[in-house]
């Protein structure tokens, strides 16, 4: 299991990047997802967009908000990784986030499992 980090000290937000099997990807995000930190977590998912077949869970359990920006940076993800054939989920969203997803409408764009493990068990169906 290879584990990739990128250190975002002077951000509020932190991201990790587990490989779980040798195709999915679980992007772990800590902090606060604004418009100061949407730079890195685009220029982590433009890593992880170079894979042949992108699929990515977002791990959201530490994920204390998220705005607008935060929230396009995921979607322009989406929209290349389906055009290759993979896809995006989030897990372990908390009550504002899911809130959040279902307000904006993305929660019929994005499939999102309470845990980790819910998403990467989906993934091998």
């Amino acid at each position: 299991m290879a584990i990739t980090v990128v250190d975002l000290a002077f951000c509020p937000m932190k991201a990790t990047v587990t490989d779980h099997r040798c195709d999915v990807a679980v992007l772990h995000l800590k902090g606060e997802l604004d418009a100061e930190t949407s730079a890195k977590l685009r220029s982590t998912l433009a890593d992880l967009l170079e894979r042949p077949v992108p699929r990515i869970v977002v791990d959201l359990t530490d994920l204390k908000f998220c705005d607008s920006v935060g929230l396009s940076a995921f979607i322009t993800s989406k929209q290349v990784i389906t055009a290759r054939g993979g896809w995006l989920s989030f897990a372990g969203a908390n009550p504002f986030l899911v809130r959040l997803l279902e307000t904006v409408g993305l929660s019929r764009y994005f499939a999102i499992f309470p845990e980790v493990d819910d998403a990467i068990a989906a993934s091998q169906l």
